[in-house]
């Protein structure tokens, strides 16, 4: 019975680091028909460097975590099996993604430097990455920076809604849509939460150092991908 219960476990952790191999392989395939092949196989792995930040994160935070999954075109996510216990906790999880996913993307922007003509398709790659992290930053939840701002207020998620609806009007996408429709419940908590609502207490109890801390980290990685995306994108101009 305990060989068998260990051929379960095995067969069973195999089936999730297949699908994450699986999905990661799909997306790779798909893109490169669009991109080439090097693009293709650096962005996916952009994304999985994003997401292991969010997983790692979790764990530290004693949270039951599943591998990552990708979509092409739609992204890649981890499955929180456990929710997580406070809004700081949220936050953590929220911030470690973009901060990782960002210093993937400076890796493939400093050895792109090194490599000249060659290194312009990592260039792009690296761009991708900043773009990506920047733009989930945006502070509306389900997108990563609605749960890091979620510490300090989640009243600030109604900022993001102006900042969405800008870029879908510059660049309109059925995935912004989607994303719309996803945030919609959120925006109606936002609108109607009160910090003084005794069932907010627990969850969004924070000191002052906690919430400065965090906003100071958010407006940082904020400005910093704000700037590599508008440097990086003006270098893919000019070449």
């Amino acid at each position: 019975m305990f060989k068998l219960l260990l051929l379960i476990f095995s067969v069973f952790k195999f089936s999730k680091l297949l699908t994450t191999g699986g999905t990661m392989l799909i997306s790779v395939v798909v893109y490169a028909f669009i991109f080439g092949w090097r693009y293709a196989v650096g962005f996916v792995a952009l994304l999985f460097v994003h997401e292991m930040g969010h997983f790692l994160a979790a764990r530290q935070r004693g949270l039951n975590v599943g591998a990552p999954t990708f979509i092409p075109f739609v992204g890649a996510w981890i499955e929180l099996k456990d929710l997580p216990h406070d809004a700081e906790t949220e936050a953590y999880v929220g911030l470690a993604g973009p901060l990782v996913g960002s210093l993937g993307a400076l890796a493939c922007y400093f050895v792109a430097r090194d490599m000249g003509p060659q290194g312009h398709w990592l260039l792009a790659v690296s761009y991708a990455g900043f773009f990506l992290n920047l733009f989930n930053l945006i502070p509306l939840s389900p997108l990563d920076g609605g749960r890091i701002t979620a510490v300090l207020s989640p009243k600030l998620w109604l900022l993001g809604v102006p900042v969405l609806l800008a870029i879908f009007w510059m660049s309109p996408s059925p995935m912004l849509i989607i994303i719309a429709l996803l945030a919609a419940p959120q925006v109606m908590k936002a609108w109607r939460f009160r910090a003084d609502d005794p069932a907010h207490a627990t969850y969004y109890q924070a000191s002052a150092e906690t919430r400065l801390s965090y906003a100071t980290a958010y407006i940082g990685l904020l400005a910093f991908l704000a700037v590599m995306t508008h440097d990086v994108h003006e270098m893919l101009v000019t070449l």
